[in-house]
């Protein structure tokens, strides 16, 4: 399959036809038209039910220079402004990440099983969370925690730490890389086990970070995250010819005018970055950043000019579907979203793999 995926990117970025922004258009609009009314139809469930109407209203009156006339109750103002909304904007932000940055890895990687947490990002982040977690230092002051900057750097510390270790084995090749991830991934994956069994009784808030969710979404969180995934979103999207072009060996990449080691080692730190922001807010959720950019070849083609933003619209709507499954099933009680993205990720990439393979057989 990762041959076929390869062989088909690389026609593209040979071909001398470019995909221009009209071409993209139509597609694009829809995917963000499907996006909205995916948000608004989140927004309106919950314990109380709130019609999407009333909830487009509610939002139209916050916008400078428009004034609706507010004949919902005052409460409803609250539940939306407050609780819903940032918690949809945060899982929506993190989809859309997750997925563009799994997009990124799979084209670096001209892989399409990579995804972003490949370099060891979830397991430094998961570590850095759990030692703040099981340490005798508070790990909550009022709305403050010291746990996603402690997950931020633990992410960030892991992947630069695989990367040193691959240039200390020679040029960072792609497969050099990929070994020092699992190496730090694993030594990281240790640590945390050591500290759960040893600090039993920290065992459920650190199950509960390390499962990912955003219970405890807040405007904070979302401004956070929102400069990490819009800016390297939008350095990523405009490599799309040259992650086309990777697909390739990188000698003929190289020969087509592409700086193959600096460009590689650009986007994996911005898709690094990116990622390590998300865990950081949103702990540990599975699937998103690998299925996402399945789903979006499959519906528009292995070209990254379409499939790298189409991602990030797909991973959006998909994460906050998932969070309002997560919410809603089974009220009042709420399940993970790592959860539920794993019980629907993992049959939705096994049907993938099926269809791939039926494809390569054709």
């Amino acid at each position: 399959m990762a041959d076929a995926v390869r062989h088909q990117s690389a026609e593209i970025a040979a071909s001398p036809v470019r995909l221009g922004l009209r071409g993209m258009l139509p597609s694009f609009a829809l995917a963000v038209g499907g996006l909205m009314a995916v948000a608004l139809l989140a927004v309106s469930v919950g314990p109380v039910d709130i019609p999407p109407g009333t909830v487009a209203r509610i939002i139209l009156d916050r916008v400078p220079g428009l004034s609706v006339e507010a004949t919902w109750p005052a409460r409803w103002d609250d539940i939306v402004w407050e609780l819903r909304l940032p918690r949809v904007v945060l899982a929506g932000l993190a989809g859309a990440t997750l997925a563009y940055a799994g997009a990124t890895y799979q084209g670096i990687f001209r892989n399409p099983l990579a995804e972003p947490y490949l370099l060891g990002v979830s397991a430094g982040a998961g570590l850095g969370a759990t030692i703040v977690i099981v340490s005798p230092v508070a790990y909550s002051f009022g709305m403050l925690s010291p746990v996603p900057a402690a997950a931020f750097a633990g992410g960030l510390a892991a992947v630069a730490l695989a990367y040193v270790l691959s240039r200390t084995a020679g040029a960072p090749r792609t497969t050099t890389l990929i070994l020092a991830g699992v190496a730090i991934s694993s030594l990281a994956t240790s640590a945390i086990t050591f500290l759960l069994v040893t600090y039993t009784d920290r065992t459920a808030p650190v199950l509960s970070w390390l499962l990912g969710g955003f219970n405890t979404a807040t405007w904070s969180r979302v401004a956070l995250l929102a400069p990490y995934a819009i800016v390297c979103g939008l350095v990523i999207a405009p490599y799309g010819r040259v992650l086309n072009v990777l697909q390739t060996d990188d000698e003929q990449a190289a020969q087509l005018g592409v700086p193959v080691e600096r460009v590689r080692f650009a986007l994996l730190a911005l898709a690094s970055l990116a990622t390590a922001a998300t865990v950081s807010v949103a702990g540990l959720i599975g699937f998103v950043g690998l299925v996402v950019p399945h789903a979006a070849r499959l519906a528009w083609g292995p070209d990254y000019r379409r499939l790298v933003p189409m991602s990030a619209i797909g991973g959006a709507a998909f994460l906050i579907l998932a969070d309002t499954l997560a919410r809603t099933a089974l009220e009042p009680r709420e399940i993970p979203v790592g959860v539920i993205t794993a019980l629907v990720g993992a049959p939705f990439f096994l049907a993938l793999l099926r269809i791939q393979g039926r494809r390569s057989h054709a």
